[in-house]
Order: structure tokens, then C-alpha cells, then sequence
């Protein structure tokens, strides 16, 4: 045991010397773990804002002065007077997501209360902005012509009231929720790439013979790969967190980042076998990278990062809850977002480690089986 340490560590020494020379590979790691967080947190909205609206009024009278007026930033652009030939090309082209077309004697018939019509179009190729933008629209026309009319709320007559309180995210921003989810892809992703890379490199290079006359096993060989890429990885994603995330952008960390930590190296070693498994099977860089990605994008898309698991079809959640990227989506969330503990994450807990013990007996396996016919 002593000596398989010792091995364990020589090589992975080894293998620190020849990360920190592939400039391209460190500047991939920095780049994921700042500028990339920073853009996807910044630019990706999933909540409405900026908008924009254009308003097609044949009234020209007070209240639909004040319609116009009630669109405001944030989450709409000023909006935009334009005629009915306008406002259609400008659908077609996208420069309007939302056309208002106010009827003629529309606030006469509003104080008449004979319940004119308002026509809001929306441009659904939006999707998010769509959904969410034209119940916005439609709450604040609702206030205005109520203040308009000095009308009694519509809850007023309801047998009961709806009190709404949002918890973890109270201004329903998407950044505090995209800046943690881009962490936990960059770690999914470079895990594979950097792991892959470093066997693809031995290969490529000749140097997997120096190995094979060394006093060395396969598992001796494919762990020092596994830990020294996984740290470096881990090192990258624990200082993004605090200083990118928690620091630059301001969101607050609700739970404990320790535990985090330990979850992180688990899923770690699933995600770092996983690339060692399919860098035996691909022979070059390219063919690896081509095999990388669809893999890599299927862990993603159904992993919860991208569209919550329950928005899936049955088939499909009772599959990906065998995923570690899901298990590890689902822990990162409770544990940053809503402060859990050890108890309300062991099963996702169990289930990354389950995976990771499955996943590093076929990579060790398979990197073995490489070895032997390289020799």
C-alpha cells in the first residue's frame, strides 16, 4: 500500500508539471471559471427584461396615454408609437416582441364600462420574454384602468385572497441562478475534457510507452489522471464560487460551502472517470472531442441546469435520476440556494457516489485493457 501511494503521488506530480505547461488547457480553466461565469450570468435572462414594445394607438386620449407611459424599464425598453404597416414589419423582423393596439374611443368606452377590447400581439419565438412578458402587460393595463375607472380591485370580489412569498430569490433575478448552474457545467465538462486531453496527450506523444516499463500498475497510472485533473478543477470551481459569484456578482450562498466542497469531489470522481472512459475509446483528440460532446450535452440538457427535471416527461425523469450530473444539480441547489443540510441531500449524496464507484471500476477496466494492447 505504501508503494501504490507512492507511486500514486509521484505521478501525479508528474502530471501537475504537465498540466501547468499546457498554457492552452490553463487558459481554458480560467476562462470557464471567471469570464465564462461572468457572461452566462450576465447576458442568459430567463425572466423579462428589456424587452420591446410598440404601440399602435387609435385613441389618442388620457388613459392610453397612460397605458404607454406604465411600460418601464427594466423589464420593457420605452416603448415605440408606430402605424399597423409598421408594427407588422417589425414583428417579421424582430425588432418588436410585443405590438398594443389600442382601439379608437377606447377610453370612452372604458368609462362607459362597456369592456373594450385591447389587442397585445406577442412575437412567441421569444418564448420566456412571451409567456412572462404578456402577463406583465396585461397586470399593468389591469392597474391603470383600474385607477383609471377608481374600479375595485378584481380580488376584492374573490372568496379569498392569494398572498404570494418568494423565498431563496425573492427579486426573481437569473443570474444568482445561472452564475451557480455555469460552475457546475464547467466542472461536468472540463472534468472530462482535461482528463481525456491528459491520456490522449500520453498517447499521442509516445509517452504511454515510457510508462508501460515503469514499475507502475494501471490503476496507479489512471488515478494520478483522475486526482490531479480533479484538483486542479476543484481549486478553479471553489474560487469561482466565492470570488466570481459570491463576491463580484453579490449572490448569496445560503448553505454551507464545506459540505459543498465534499459533494464537489465525489461528483468529481464520477465526472473524471467518465472522461478516462472515453478516452479509451477514442484514439485522437478529435475523435475524442467529438465523443465528448454529445455525451456532455445530454448530461446537461437533462440534468436540471438547463429546465427543471419535473417539466420532463415521466420516461425520462425516472432515467436521468440515475445521472450523477443530475444527482449533483440537485444537491448544489439545495445546498447554495436553500441552505440544506447533510440529511435533505444523502440520497443524491448516495447516488453520486454509487455512480462514481461504478463509473471508476469500468474506467480503471477499460484503461487496463488499453494498456495491455499498447504493450
Amino acid at each position: 500500500m505504501k508503494n501504490w501511494l507512492t507511486n500514486i503521488g509521484l505521478l501525479c506530480g508528474k502530471e501537475i508539471r504537465s498540466l501547468l505547461q499546457d498554457r492552452v488547457l490553463i487558459a481554458l480553466i480560467v476562462f470557464a471559471f471567471t469570464a465564462g461565469v461572468l457572461a452566462v450570468a450576465n447576458g442568459v435572462k430567463v425572466e423579462v427584461s428589456n424587452a420591446t414594445v410598440a404601440f399602435i394607438d387609435h385613441d389618442h386620449s388620457t388613459l392610453s396615454l397612460k397605458l404607454r407611459d406604465a411600460v418601464l424599464p427594466p423589464y420593457f425598453k420605452p416603448p415605440v408609437l408606430t402605424t399597423p404597416e409598421a408594427a407588422e414589419t417589425g414583428m417579421d423582423k424582430g425588432d418588436f416582441i410585443f405590438v398594443v393596439d389600442i382601439p379608437p374611443s377606447f377610453e370612452r368606452d372604458v368609462l362607459a364600462g362597456r369592456s373594450p377590447a385591447l389587442q397585445i400581439r406577442v412575437d412567441a419565438t421569444a418564448m420566456t420574454q412571451a409567456g412572462l412578458g404578456t402577463s406583465y402587460l396585461t397586470q399593468i393595463f389591469m392597474n391603470e384602468v383600474q385607477a383609471a375607472t377608481h374600479a375595485p380591485a378584481l380580488t376584492d370580489f374573490m372568496p379569498f385572497q392569494i398572498k404570494s412569498r418568494v423565498y431563496y430569490n425573492p427579486n426573481s433575478e437569473s443570474f444568482p441562478f445561472m452564475s451557480v448552474m455555469q460552475i457546475v457545467t464547467n466542472i461536468t465538462i472540463l472534468s472530462i475534457i482535461l482528463v481525456g486531453a491528459a491520456i490522449i496527450r500520453e498517447r499521442e506523444h509516445g509517452t504511454i510507452e515510457h510508462l508501460l516499463v515503469l514499475p507502475v500498475t494501471a490503476s496507479e497510472i489512471a488515478l494520478a489522471k483522475i486526482i490531479t485533473n480533479g484538483l486542479a478543477i476543484f481549486i478553479a470551481a471553489m474560487l469561482s464560487l466565492w470570488l466570481v459569484v459570491h463576491v463580484w456578482l453579490g449572490v448569496h450562498l445560503a448553505g454551507s460551502i464545506p459540505l459543498f466542497a465534499c459533494c464537489t469531489l465525489l461528483y468529481l470522481f464520477s465526472a473524471t472517470a467518465l472522461g478516462v472512459m472515453l478516452a479509451t475509446v477514442a484514439p485522437t483528440m478529435p475523435q475524442f472531442g467529438l465523443l465528448a460532446v454529445p455525451v456532455y450535452a445530454v448530461a446537461y440538457l437533462l440534468s436540471g441546469a438547463a429546465t427543471p427535471v419535473e417539466n420532463m416527461p415521466t420516461v425520462i425523469q425516472n432515467v436521468v435520476r440515475f445521472f450523477p450530473t443530475t444527482q449533483f444539480v440537485t444537491l448544489s441547489q439545495a445546498i447554495l440556494y436553500r441552505g440544506a443540510g447533510l440529511n435533505a441531500i444523502m440520497i443524491p449524496l448516495l447516488a453520486i457516489t454509487a455512480a462514481g464507484i461504478v463509473f471508476l471500476a469500468l474506467a480503471l477496466a477499460r484503461f487496463r485493457s488499453m494498456l495491455t494492447s499498447q504493450s
